[in-house]
């Protein structure tokens, strides 16, 4: 077992997570609400927004209005999600407010890249040689390689630690083409297929081919079992997860519409609170911005904790 990190970084997704799933339009002033008051809470990195195909995800067809309106905190990092050139360009011009990094994103599952993309492994991998050395070219730096699926698949079943390594090999391969500088693994879980073991099992496979590496986590609460999952890497010395508050979102090309989405952000916070492990977190304050993020969407979050309240709010009464 790895020494527990003293420190675990969250990056917040609630606002592109969520917003692109929910089926009835957002008003952008809700969403503005929404990222204004995550700022407030501690959290130092909220994915913002997505740059995508409006008429795929109708839900962000306000991302420049959004991020046009909000006003940002010091210290806290802003990002926005793209999958291509036009999304990058879009992007680009908020740069003073958004930081703009690149990723290579692949699929460790081909039948999810071929129901999400409509590509094949190797033409998803062609296409990622175009957009890496398309990002480097306007002046992003590519730093990450994001395997989605890492975990297993909808529509093809289990994944092995196996397709995980040869996924990301394929990654590596690109990043070496292309001059780009890999700081980075991001292993998803995106359609909720992950429990401890696998947990263990990938890390270890991944770690045994890369030790140096980083890894960072995107786990969905699918099946009830992300926090097992988080408390399984965290004990391995995992050291950044996404989150959503409340639990919002979810993947819309998954085949699950009424899955629950990422692991709830207010219950990771608990959980490495409860560890011993700092997040620079107000979880109370965070707690309250998941019943803001209810309110907005007007319907219930996965989120057990904005209900019963954090351990130490009970524990003052208590005192």
């Amino acid at each position: 077992m790895s020494d527990l990190p003293k420190f675990v970084e969250i990056h917040e997704e609630g606002p592109r997570e969520g917003f692109q799933i929910e089926p009835g339009p957002i008003p952008t002033a809700n969403k503005i609400k929404l990222i204004e008051a995550l700022s407030d809470t501690g959290l130092h990195h909220i994915q913002a927004c997505s740059f995508v195909n409006t008429r795929l995800v109708p839900g962000w067809a306000d991302a420049e209005a959004v991020i046009e309106g909000f006003k940002p905190r010091a210290g806290v990092t802003y990002t926005g999600l793209f999958f291509n050139g036009n999304g990058l360009d879009r992007a680009l011009a908020f740069r003073g407010k958004l930081t703009v990094t690149g990723a290579i994103s692949l699929t460790a599952s081909e039948g999810f890249t071929q129901k999400n993309l409509h590509r094949t492994h190797q033409e998803n991998v062609e296409a990622m040689k175009k957009h890496s050395a398309f990002q480097l070219s306007k002046g992003v730096p590519v730093n990450r390689i994001g395997v989605m699926a890492a975990f297993g698949c909808n529509y093809q079943g289990d994944i092995t630690p196996a397709d995980v390594v040869r996924t990301l090999r394929d990654g590596m391969a690109i990043a070496e083409e292309t001059g780009a500088k890999i700081e980075i693994f991001s292993l998803a879980d995106t359609m909720g297929w992950a429990i401890p073991p696998r947990i263990e099992r990938t890390i270890g496979a991944v770690r045994e081919k890369w030790p140096d590496m980083p890894i960072a986590l995107h786990l969905h609460d699918t099946r009830g079992m992300a926090v097992a999952n988080a408390h399984s890497a965290i004990k391995l010395g995992i050291a950044q997860f996404d989150s959503t508050v409340g639990g919002l979102g979810g993947c819309p090309f998954a085949g699950q519409p009424k899955a629950a989405g990422n692991i709830c952000t207010e219950e990771l916070v608990l959980l490495c609170e409860e560890m011993g492990i700092e997040t620079g977190v107000d979880l109370d304050n965070l707690i309250e911005v998941g019943r803001l993020a209810e309110e907005i969407v007007g319907h219930q979050l996965p989120s057990e904790l904005i209900h019963a309240g954090s351990l130490d709010a009970f524990r003052r009464k208590a005192a």
